[in-house]
């Protein structure tokens, strides 16, 4: 139990870390500081930064936004689980987002946050793939590779994050991105 409890107060700290910006410039050792924990300690349970980050990773995992998805797109009614999943996908990056930010920010020179987001498109695509085959069962998608595009491009953090720049609430990028997806699907 002790070592769970010293895993979850170094993924706080690297959570923390992120959230204000400071991560990608941190060393092992204030990370190791900030969660109140030995560097020794903090290279038994994470060997590198890259292992830190997976971490983040699982905790998104959790996220219940994210739970929520997974179940909603076999959902019987398809049409249901496309309004749903962009919903869930919508509430998710809100709840993640003082992480996400800094994560994507800092990509294209650090090669661990570029991986989690490389692992994040991967299952968003798959998942994405799923509903767009519950859709097609209904019969009215115009094109099952059209409504895989489109649907990756309506559901990407980079879309909720222009969404929210240009002004537009939570619940209004929610609304705005499910009747485009009526609109552009059917």
């Amino acid at each position: 139990m002790r070592s769970a409890d010293t895993r979850d107060r170094i993924t706080t700290a690297v959570r923390e870390l992120l959230a204000e910006g400071a991560f990608h410039e941190s060393t092992m050792e204030q990370v190791a500081d900030r969660a109140g924990v030995s560097r020794a300690t903090l290279y038994l349970h994470f060997r590198s930064r890259l292992e830190l980050v997976d971490a983040i990773c699982e905790t998104f995992d959790q996220n219940p936004a994210l739970l929520r998805l997974r179940e909603i797109v076999e959902s019987p009614d398809a049409e249901e689980a496309l309004e749903d999943t962009i919903a869930g996908s919508m509430a998710f990056w809100s709840s993640e987002d003082a992480v996400l930010r800094h994560i994507y920010g800092v990509a294209s020179v650090d090669p661990s946050a570029q991986d989690l987001i490389d692992r994040q498109r991967a299952d968003r695509r798959s998942e994405l793939e799923r509903l767009v085959r519950n859709l097609a069962r209904t019969g009215r998608l115009r094109n099952e590779r059209r409504a895989l595009s489109l649907l990756l491009m309506l559901t990407s953090y980079d879309t909720f994050r222009e969404l929210r720049a240009a002004g537009l609430s939570d619940r209004q990028v929610t609304t705005t991105l499910q009747q485009a997806a009526r609109d552009l699907l059917y």
